[in-house]
């Protein structure tokens, strides 16, 4: 593996800007002074929906698109001013990935190997290494297009780091896998974080940065909005989620709002259509005194439901909109009302 000054970070991004000029309009800034570095050994996942500047972003780090404004660094080079010496040190697996249908995973790996410049011997060595690392030698010498996704999936990884590189950047990698591959696919990425693998990877699954991130850095229209821990992230959210569903919806919203606004043991409150989202410390002692409460302003409910704080609260605090999709975590009580 290719070595650089260790005493630093492995990627230092500062005041990133890029900016795209829509049809007949005006310019639109996609990134908007996104500051982060990355430290080496550890798997960085760069959460957000789509369209918030994930993929601009990693496209500017890994020099495929041209840096507005602001720089970056990558394993020690300027990525505006050394492209060539960046793209030696890394390896990039784009969302939609880069499998030749009609070739092997074994030929397609000593052909990346070669392209790279390794020398015969090695990169055939490498190759069978990559094929035992990623469960790809049972059907090494098939056609791809005899793939399955979660098959084609780690040859896209293979291909991303056959010349072993310092720092490997993975475009919402688990995509379109069902759980099982999506969970093994994680294990493989561990595996080269263990083995000293810097990993810089975007994903708009909260479970995905939950379960696989060692830091994550939230982005929505183009800017960082939390940066931490999965763990601080969330310790950073006003303690446990309460989400009360309103059986008379908009009806008694405002009312609601008003009445348990007031109580002293709500650190905050949102309201999301016809369901109120509070948080509260310990919520298996507010749950009670939430309901006396409602009750006792004739409020009915539907359901009500608690849970630990999530990625998706953290980016509720700090955009007002959900992130929820079928990754998000599920409740940890739920109760009929």
């Amino acid at each position: 593996m290719l070595n650089f000054d260790e005493g630093g970070p492995v990627i230092v991004a500062r005041e990133l800007r890029k900016a795209f000029r829509a049809r007949g309009g005006a310019p639109v800034e996609a990134v908007r002074g996104v500051e982060l570095t990355v430290e080496p050994g550890e798997i960085f996942g760069f959460l957000g929906p789509n369209g918030a500047g994930k993929t601009t972003t990693l496209r500017m780090l890994t020099t495929l698109l041209p840096i507005d404004g602001g720089t970056a660094t990558v394993a020690g080079f300027d990525v505006g001013r050394e492209p060539a010496r960046v793209r030696s040190r890394i390896g990039y697996v784009s969302q939609l990935g880069g499998v030749d249908d009609l070739s092997s995973a074994r030929e397609s790996l000593v052909l990346q190997g070669r392209l790279y410049g390794g020398e015969p011997d090695r990169v055939k060595r490498r190759v069978e290494q990559l094929l035992e690392l990623l469960d790809l030698a049972e059907f090494a010498d098939r056609r791809a297009i005899t793939y399955s996704g979660g098959q084609r999936r780690r040859l896209d990884v293979a291909l991303g780091i056959v010349h072993e590189p310092e720092v490997l950047f993975l475009d919402e990698p688990s995509t379109a896998l069902d759980p099982q591959n999506r969970a093994n696919l994680w294990d493989h990425i561990r595996g080269l974080r263990d083995r000293g693998t810097t990993i810089f990877l975007t994903t708009h699954y909260l479970e995905e940065a939950d379960a696989l991130c060692d830091r994550v850095a939230i982005i929505d229209h183009g800017q960082i909005v939390a940066l931490g821990t999965p763990g601080e992230l969330k310790r950073g959210v006003a303690g446990e989620a309460v989400v009360l569903s309103l059986r008379d919806g908009d009806a008694t919203l405002a009312s609601a709002r008003e009445r348990l606004g007031a109580e002293p043991y709500v650190r905050e409150l949102k309201g999301e259509g016809s369901e109120l989202r509070l948080y509260v410390a310990d919520g298996g002692e507010a749950l009670p005194k939430l309901l006396r409460v409602l009750d006792g302003a004739g409020i009915g409910l539907r359901a009500i439901s608690l849970s630990e704080a999530t990625l998706d609260d953290v980016f509720l605090h700090h955009t007002g909109r959900s992130l929820r999709d079928a990754a998000a975590g599920p409740a940890t009580g739920h109760l009929a009302a």
